[in-house]
């Protein structure tokens, strides 16, 4: 830091610092705010929608896993897991949590990006 920075941050002879902690408080909250509004909040919007999408699944929908193995459902079975084919013939039983979208949606994300 140089002498004139260290001057301005310094002080006044007579001045009062009241105000400042209530301006660091509102810059504080604001910060807060901001961090809310852009990470936290779409997060949990996010997650809300996949719960969604998970709760409301049935026979027949094409789905991506997290591992990004694509394949449909071919049974849901009452212990959170369900039957998924991935090829005629072949099938395997997954969670219900490694399900992560819809196999529509894969594909409408992956042409965006190109």
């Amino acid at each position: 830091m140089n002498i004139l920075n260290i001057s301005l941050m310094a002080p006044q002879a007579g001045a009062q610092g009241g105000g400042s902690s209530m301006i660091s408080f509102l810059f504080f909250g604001g910060m807060i705010l901001v961090m809310w509004l852009f990470m936290i909040r779409p997060q949990t919007k996010k997650a809300k929608l996949q719960k969604q999408f998970i709760d409301n699944l049935k026979e027949g929908d094409k789905i991506v896993t997290i591992a990004g193995i694509h394949g449909k459902v071919k049974k849901i079975n009452d212990n959170n897991t369900v039957l998924m084919e991935v090829s005629p013939g072949t099938s395997f039983v997954i969670e219900r949590s490694a399900i992560s979208m819809e196999y529509t949606s894969a594909q409408q994300k992956a042409a965006d990006t190109k």
